[in-house]
């Protein structure tokens, strides 16, 4: 099955870090960040893991809460856990799913359905796609998705970014512009009309282009 931006985020029941979860209820009336790893004990992941343990605080200033995924059983990310503390300087406080019959892997098409077998005697190079990031939203549909090279480490302060247009548009009637950060001008969106927007941003707006609208992001 593939997925597309919109899709229902698949719901599946599953063992973490923390007990057994069903996704959307552990997801509740919020925003979730689900992001994978084709292994345990590989060395960009570490480093990902270790800064999202970091980052979870402003994720949860965002009513977003995060969970990671790896191909091998909850008793690896346990151990992997104390590693990555030590190397990285922060404890993962975050659930870890636990993923060793491919389920979730496959449910988010990270794997191909028909995969056969465990995470036994798997390595990264097999799991390589395993390496996904999903931004989900309250109604529970997908917001992003993004799939990166295991050589390529995961720059999560711009998922940081991301989540912060997406709150901001689904709250008020504009866009986010090219490398946009919060507190930036912002783009009124073409759907609403110019009378209308006299109403929405009282203090006004430049005009670049009819279709170009720019205004100081709404509060």
């Amino acid at each position: 099955m593939s997925l597309r931006i919109n899709d229902t985020a698949p719901d599946f029941t599953a063992p973490t870090t923390q007990g057994t979860i069903n996704f959307h209820e552990w997801i509740g009336n919020g925003w979730a960040i689900l992001f994978s790893h084709p292994k345990d004990f590989t060395p960009v992941c570490t480093t990902e893991l270790g800064y999202m343990a970091k980052l979870e605080p402003e994720f949860k200033k965002r009513n977003c809460r995060i969970i990671g995924l790896s191909v091998d059983p909850v008793g690896n990310h346990e151990k992997w856990a104390k590693d990555i503390e030590e190397t990285q300087g922060h404890a993962v406080n975050y659930p870890m799913i636990g993923d060793e019959n491919l389920t979730v892997a496959k449910l988010y098409n990270m794997l191909p359905a028909e995969e056969t077998g465990t995470s036994e005697g798997r390595t990264a190079a097999t799991n390589a796609t395993v390496r996904s990031v999903f931004i989900i939203g309250p109604d529970k549909k997908i917001k992003l998705m993004l799939t990166y090279p295991m050589s390529t480490g995961r720059n999560f302060d711009e998922i940081l970014r991301v989540l912060d247009s997406m709150q901001l548009t689904a709250r008020s009637k504009v866009a986010t512009p090219v490398n946009w950060k919060d507190g930036e001008d912002v783009i009124i969106v073409p759907a609403v009309s110019d009378d209308e927007a006299k109403t929405m941003f009282p203090e006004g707006w430049k005009t670049v282009k009819p279709y170009l609208r720019i205004v100081k992001q709404p509060r």
